[in-house]
């Protein structure tokens, strides 16, 4: 593969390697959260409103920043009943032809996630909540979560072409 193919790979690697293992971590805020809540209103008898919602958003967050570095792990769940049977340049290209979908699904939502988090700002969109917080980060890092995603996608596509090849991108 060409030298920009291989840095772009190295690089996106690189990136959602360490957003992955951030976001991993956003789980035990959310489980905190939580336990402070259930602890604020079983013990002291005053509910906590916003820790629902935030913990709502910490687990979008947890999932969508987590995608791209579950993709790179290849750990996401696969129906493998004839998968399994390939051999690595058929899986490869099996691979590199359904992961076409996956960028085209994922442009789609990234365009939508601009236009939603554009709406956000510049209307200063609120949850409809008593809490009601403003939902502009919230969106942003969804937007980036699934931007990250597609950049891994694209950056898998890259890596199975190159195993087609023969030439498998270390």
């Amino acid at each position: 593969m060409p030298e920009p193919i291989r840095l772009y790979v190295r690089y996106v690697d690189a990136l959602n390697y360490r957003v992955g293992r951030i976001a991993m971590y956003l789980f035990f805020v959310m489980g905190g959260i939580l336990l402070a809540s259930t602890f604020s209103r079983v013990v002291t008898g005053v509910p906590i409103n916003w820790a629902l919602e935030m913990s709502q958003f910490l687990i979008s967050a947890y999932y969508l920043l987590g995608g791209a570095y579950t993709l790179q792990l290849d750990q996401h769940v696969r129906m493998d009943l004839f998968y399994g049977r390939l051999d690595a340049r058929r899986r490869a290209i099996t691979d590199a032809f359904t992961i076409l979908f996956v960028i085209f699904y994922l442009v789609v939502l990234f365009g939508g996630g601009l236009s939603s988090t554009h709406y956000a700002i510049v209307y200063n969109q609120k949850n409809y909540t008593a809490w009601s917080p403003v939902l502009w980060p919230i969106k942003t890092i969804m937007t980036a979560g699934v931007f990250l995603m597609l950049l891994q996608c694209i950056s898998a596509f890259f890596k199975d072409v190159a195993i087609w090849r023969g030439k498998p991108i270390t």
